[in-house]
């Protein structure tokens, strides 16, 4: 009698012993599981193969409806070839030498007969006027004959440029990228941690938390190999997808890939093991223990994914092609994830049995295993006995973090901005703009109506921030035709336009205009240069003029960032309000978690812009930064509200909704904190990359998580839901149901 009473103590009325039909279902299940663990297994050399079908240049990341993808299109009528504009910069603090000049000049001469090299643009090595430094232009072809160079050989060929230029240097002589062509090998460095650090350390930080919460010497191997089978899944499906350009990959989605896939494979495998674990104490048979603890978890596990993938899809709502190309990696990566976590990880842990848990195996005492969640069942009285005080003490201070959102900086980086360290290419992009004054191979690039030109250059010279030396507003060059009069001898124009014999002649009836600009291509004043000469330009009548270019183009992106945001978050939250209505049976329970979303949300953002700013002393972030967090901390952190959730209705519909409460916050408390944590943790390994967005992404989706975890579903929730009552059920039968 008194075993009963414990067992009824411990996990509640007895469950009986039985045999569960396998029958076809499981066969499937086995069979999709050998499936994807060799597809996974052999996925996994596509994770390194990813960079050869990113596209990072402007077209992947623009809006089609920008005016500048418009100009971008319609300039690339006039050039055969396309290049990525740069420079190697030679610099001697003291005054550059003769040596150090025939060394500039030899690696003109190598770099010249470099394939890939658009020869039609080269120009002379150009000095400075203190005489320290000399500037060589070096463009990359990124488009030839309409065919694009794919972007890992456009870093490859910077970098053997680089190496030409840095080769045999004298001593003291100080040889940087710079330009355009410089910052994509910047960034092409910076993801290349993503195959090797960022997985590694991932990796690491996950097998550790594994390790402690398991505190088993073999559990953790499980999870995390169907968490690598699942990424080596995901990479072979989306390498494919993107060879044949179906979706898009550039560095931020290949970046963000790996993270999702680790954290919430994890997560998924936290659930499943958990359940597990509970009906081995109810099942001899270790088979019909993981069959009830499959279905007993995947309703939620289920519900967890699909949430995510929808959340993640709504970005193809997204004016930003950038944005649009994350959704359905993102949504792959899931899917990929959750087909290895429910057919892999099941069949694993069951044919290893329960010696996976070593040293604490559990035994069939018929106990749900309640007994083993101490912490947790004190928590939950403590929750319960004080619920009022509980949720409105956790709303308080949350509101109170809400505050630091007043100081989130969300307009933007430039370029040398957006690293977390000093590449070369930023000291050498510094060091050429302090010598020469403005880059004129990245000016606003203006499309216009042939007959208009006169009037349009007269419009565009008269703009505040174009530069005002002779020959900053020019028609574009006919490089072909400027370097076929090079070499027969004819001086190359050094000041004002070039002839009209050497310009490009017009397409159709178009014509391009380029007009250097006076601020760097990348702050703040280009950008409303831009503004102010499309207002100029949109004036002259009959000139049709558009104003595209590098400045434009981010100028652009970042206002597509803010209306997205402004789009996008509303259709997650009405997305994840179905799926949780439909799950829960209920309207009042997805109201409550939404908004506790939302608050979680604001909270997180609050706590980032403080460490931005007085922690790690960032100079902002991209307009983006608060779309993307709000997706993956929403569509992710939802999990545990699903988790959380739909246990309790479980826990209810056998024992009342108070109970409910109380027992589901007791068995699902230390899984949902362990997931919490691990996917804190792998989202803020994103800080290893050098980027600035990474970073910051990394760091708020980990406080908010931490926060969700610790704070929103252990206490809030539970809190507002007991002190509301079973009318959380309504208009289910739930919320009519003798408590």
């Amino acid at each position: 009698m008194a075993e009963v009473q414990d067992t009824q103590a411990a996990g509640g009325p007895e469950r009986k012993q039985r045999q569960l039909p396998r029958g076809l279902p499981v066969f499937a299940v086995i069979a999709v599981a050998i499936l994807a663990f060799l597809a996974g297994g052999t996925g996994g050399s596509y994770q390194g193969k990813l960079a050869e079908v990113q596209k990072n240049d402007n077209a992947s990341y623009l809006p089609g409806s920008a005016e500048s993808t418009k100009v971008l299109a319609e300039s690339a009528k006039f050039n055969k070839i396309e290049n990525v504009p740069g420079f190697m910069v030679f610099h001697r603090p003291s005054g550059l030498t003769a040596e150090d000049r025939a060394a500039a000049g030899r690696a003109a001469q190598t770099i010249s007969r470099t394939p890939g090299i658009d020869t039609d643009a080269l120009t002379p090595p150009q000095a400075s006027s203190d005489g320290t430094t000399l500037a060589l232009f070096t463009p990359l072809v990124q488009k030839q004959d309409g065919k694009d160079v794919q972007f890992d050989k456009i870093a490859k060929l910077e970098q053997q440029i680089v190496d030409d230029a840095t080769a045999g240097l004298p001593e003291g002589l100080e040889a940087y990228p710079a330009g355009q062509s410089g910052l994509l090998l910047a960034f092409s460095d910076a993801f290349a941690g993503i195959d090797s650090t960022l997985l590694l350390a991932a990796l690491g930080v996950v097998i550790i938390i594994l390790l402690f919460v398991y505190r088993s010497p073999v559990l953790w191997v499980f999870p995390t190999l169907s968490a690598v089978l699942a990424l080596g899944l995901s990479s072979i499906v989306i390498y494919f997808l993107a060879k044949h350009e179906v979706v898009t990959l550039n560095g931020q989605s290949a970046g963000i890939m790996p993270v999702l896939v680790l954290g919430a494979g994890t997560d998924y495998a936290l659930l499943l093991t958990a359940r597990y674990r509970e009906e081995l104490h109810v099942y001899p048979n270790r088979f019909d223990a993981m069959i009830k603890a499959w279905r007993g978890s995947a309703p939620a596990i289920v519900a967890s994914a699909v949430t995510v993938i929808l959340g993640l899809l709504c970005l193809s709502f997204s004016s930003l092609e950038s944005d649009k190309s994350l959704g359905p990696v993102g949504a792959i990566s899931i899917a990929c994830t959750l087909i290895l976590s429910m057919s892999f990880l099941p069949v694993a842990l069951a044919l290893a049995g329960r010696w996976v848990f070593w040293p604490r195996k559990p035994k069939v005492d018929q106990r749900i295993d309640l007994a083993s969640h101490g912490f947790w069942a004190r928590v939950a009285s403590k929750v319960d006995s004080n619920r009022r005080p509980a949720w409105i003490g956790v709303v308080l201070v949350l509101g109170i973090c809400v505050i630091g959102l007043g100081s989130l900086n969300a307009r933007g980086l430039n370029t040398a901005q957006g690293f977390t360290d000093t590449p070369d290419a930023v000291i050498g992009q510094d060091l050429y703009v302090t010598k020469f004054g403005q880059d004129a191979s990245t000016p606003a690039v203006i499309t216009t109506n042939a007959s208009s030109v006169d009037a349009v250059i007269a419009a565009v010279s008269k703009v505040r921030g174009v530069d005002t030396k002779p020959g900053a507003v020019c028609v574009q060059v006919d490089y072909p035709k400027l370097a076929a009069a090079a070499k027969s001898g004819a001086a190359r124009p050094s000041d004002g336009c070039a002839p009209a014999s050497l310009q490009l002649q017009p397409i159709d009836g178009r014509t391009v205009v380029n007009a250097t600009l006076a601020d760097p291509f990348d702050s703040r004043a280009a950008y409303a240069t831009v503004d102010r000469l499309r207002d100029a330009v949109h004036g002259v009548a009959g000139a049709e003029a558009m104003v595209g270019g590098a400045s434009a183009a981010t100028l652009d992106v970042q206002n597509a960032s803010v209306h997205d945001r402004n789009l996008i978050i509303p259709i997650v939250l009405v997305v994840i309000f179905v799926v949780l209505a439909l799950l829960l049976r209920s309207i009042v329970a997805p109201v409550l978690l939404i908004l506790t979303v939302v608050l979680s949300f604001g909270a997180a953002l609050g706590i980032s812009a403080l460490a931005f700013n007085h922690l790690f002393h960032f100079a902002g972030a991209d307009p983006s930064f608060p779309l993307f967090t709000f997706v993956f901390l929403v569509a992710l952190g939802i999990d545990y509200n699903i988790f959380l959730m739909t246990r309790i209705r479980e826990e209810s519909l056998r024992h009342g909704t108070r109970a409910g409460i109380s027992r589901g916050l007791t068995v699902t408390g230390g899984v949902i904190t362990s997931a919490g944590i691990v996917l804190a943790a792998t989202f803020a390994v994103l800080g290893v990359l050098p980027i600035v967005f990474l970073a910051e992404l990394g760091f708020a989706v980990a406080v908010g998580v931490l926060m969700d975890t610790i704070l929103v579903r252990s206490v809030l929730v539970p809190a507002l839901s007991a002190d509301i009552g079973k009318k959380i059920w309504w208009p289910s039968k739930l919320a009519h149901a003798q408590d």
